[in-house]
């Protein structure tokens, strides 16, 4: 099932929701194409168990042995598992952090990535697509240590990889949440654990209130959107997590 997040002008966003298997071993995910006229991006692939149903659902749309860019948000199974697949299935390049552009050939046969890795900066870079670009922003140690979310400026979504992600099914997955407190109890522990530090999240929360975001859509869950996308900035920049509850009892020998 692909929702359509956004589409004029030749421009299109869409999310799948619906390629693992519901109530399985793997956690929900999301997957998302943009396409910009004749040319294709796909972000988060995932891992094999989405890959078979991804491809027959985004040849819908487009062409997938057309897709030019693969969007990595950082390395983890549930994002790019199914790169060997997906380096033979198109000539695509792939964008993953620097920290982790020697680490993703390991998901492939030997060679299958050669001339087709480009490390992104710490910094982030602007990534062409068809007639516009795709931003990739920092947001390292959220939760990975090189890791970056995508920006769409001609959408004003927000592909936030694990930023903004809520528990659930792929149905709730499918519900676009405008207002954020009845939705926390669905985030609130997710965040605690996978963030690294409340530093970290202030100084993306400050970056955040730079751009004009409608729309934040997490690599699982469902997206926010309307009054639900500050609530989150202004929510995530004052949050306590990670490193900021760790005390000498959770570094003991176990008995």
């Amino acid at each position: 099932m692909a929702i359509e997040l956004y589409n004029q002008d030749g421009h299109v966003c869409l999310m799948f929701t619906h390629l693992s298997d519901e109530g399985g071993e793997a956690v929900q995910a999301n997957q998302f194409l943009v396409i910009d006229k004749d040319q294709g991006a796909i972000i988060d692939p995932g891992g094999n168990v989405a890959y078979n149903e991804l491809l027959l659902t985004i040849n819908r749309f487009f062409p997938a042995n057309k897709l030019t860019e693969i969007l990595a948000s950082h390395a983890d199974p549930d994002i790019i598992a199914s790169l060997d697949r997906w380096m033979t299935s198109t000539q695509a390049t792939l964008y993953i952090s620097r920290l982790w552009e020697r680490f993703a050939p390991h998901f492939c046969k030997p060679g299958k990535t050669v001339g087709r890795i480009v490390g992104i900066p710490d910094p982030g870079m602007r990534i062409p697509l068809g007639r516009r670009e795709i931003i990739a922003l920092p947001a390292h140690f959220m939760h990975s240590e090189g890791n970056f979310q995508f920006w769409d400026p001609v959408s004003r979504i927000l592909f936030s990889g694990d930023l903004g992600v809520s528990i659930g099914t792929s149905a709730d997955a499918s519900k676009t949440i405008t207002s954020l407190a009845p939705h926390l109890p669905k985030m609130e522990a997710f965040h605690r654990r996978y963030m690294v530090s409340q530093k970290v999240l202030r100084l993306w929360a400050h970056m955040a209130r730079t751009l004009p975001i409608d729309m934040i859509v997490p690599q699982h869950g469902a997206p926010l959107a309307g009054p639900a996308v500050q609530e989150f900035i202004d929510w995530i920049g004052d949050l306590s997590c990670g490193v900021d509850h760790l005390t000498q009892a959770n570094y003991t020998v176990p008995a």
